[in-house]
């Protein structure tokens, strides 16, 4: 059955499945309207409703006082978000790709991470900053970086991800909500992915650092998060050929970091492998490699390994597919776990 034929038969009659860039939206929307000092900002968010047109109909809604096209100067969108949160705004920033966000690092790493340490919790800054990532779109070079590393290492940032349509609505409202600043990456790649989710009745989402396990299984652990996770579902499908019992563990959010979901996994399966887009030196999965092996040492049946990104700057789209975790990588690593038992 094809990917559309299952979106179908999911689907109640009379309801089309929800793409996540419609639950994106619908959770600015909604934002929006419940409390006004949530303001819209960023390159072609309004009247063109962003490239991806994930602001899409929020301009006409709420008025180019809330949803405001800004210049093309990343560090000059989030400066100016920094003095709206200091007065009690809660701007939602787009920054249209992933590497159109290095100019605004500066602002980043010297004001937006730091305020609320630096004021002694007396300024936090609600500043929610919505970066589409990652590849698999055939996309060039500055158009699908996974920089999540760079914000990961940044202390005074929550770092959320979400891989499911459910996920991109609930973490999306709890990122808004929330009065650290958030660094709220979004997987190109599955914005048209589609689930059965009706916007009028959301499904409950825990709050920020709650990972979430997507299937059970007893042989060994795959942890990934983002672009990754259906990737990972799709291995563990078909490992079961090989005779193997898959976990896949959705982190969902990488700062605050679920040690306990994690690590509760990997102590039941005994073996690991941390999968992601972004390259494996210096990557998420060496600090994630870390933590389990320090908490879960005596459990181990073999050593924590990873499938990444190779550590080069992003192909140009021909390569992208060899690039990017798949799942002949992942089966071959999981089969590395197996032989080192």
């Amino acid at each position: 059955m094809t990917t559309a034929a299952r979106d179908r038969a999911a689907a109640p009659a009379g309801r089309k499945p929800a793409t996540m860039a419609q639950a994106l939206t619908r959770a600015m929307r909604d934002a929006m309207a419940e409390d006004p000092t949530v303001h819209v900002m960023g390159e072609d968010v309004g009247t063109l409703g962003g490239v991806f047109r994930i602001t899409d109909g929020l301009a006409k809604e709420f008025g180019e006082d809330r949803v405001t096209d800004t210049p093309l100067a990343e560090a000059g969108i989030l400066g100016a978000a920094v003095g709206m949160a200091m007065y009690g705004l809660r701007p939602v920033v787009e920054m249209q790709f992933d590497a159109f966000a290095y100019p605004a690092f500066e602002q980043l790493l010297s004001h937006v991470a730091k305020m609320r340490n630096r004021t002694r919790g007396a300024m936090p800054l609600p500043i929610t900053i919505r970066v589409p990532y990652g590849g698999g779109i055939g996309g060039v070079e500055h158009h699908c970086d996974s920089s999540e590393a760079y914000y990961v290492a940044t202390p005074g940032l929550h770092v959320v991800t979400p891989a499911t349509v459910e996920d991109a609505y609930g973490l999306l409202r709890a990122s808004i909500a929330s009065d650290d600043p958030v660094v709220f990456l979004e997987p190109k790649r599955l914005y048209w992915s589609k689930s059965d989710w009706s916007p009028e009745a959301p499904a409950a989402v825990e709050p920020i650092g709650r990972a979430a396990v997507r299937r059970t299984g007893a042989s060994a652990t795959l942890i990934t998060y983002g672009p990754s996770l259906p990737v990972c579902l799709e291995a563990a499908e078909a490992a079961k050929e090989e005779g193997w019992d898959l976990e896949v563990v959705d982190l969902r959010s990488l700062v605050p970091f679920d040690e306990e979901t994690v690590v509760a996994s990997v102590r039941r399966t005994g073996r690991a492998v941390v999968v992601h887009e972004a390259s494996g030196f210096g990557g998420p999965g060496g600090e994630i490699v870390a933590r389990v092996t320090e908490r879960c040492f005596h459990h181990l049946e073999a050593p924590v390994l990873r499938v990444t990104g190779f550590d080069i700057p992003y192909p140009p789209p021909m390569l992208e597919k060899h690039h990017l975790p798949g799942v002949d990588r992942i089966l071959d690593t999981v089969a590395r776990l197996q032989w080192e038992n």
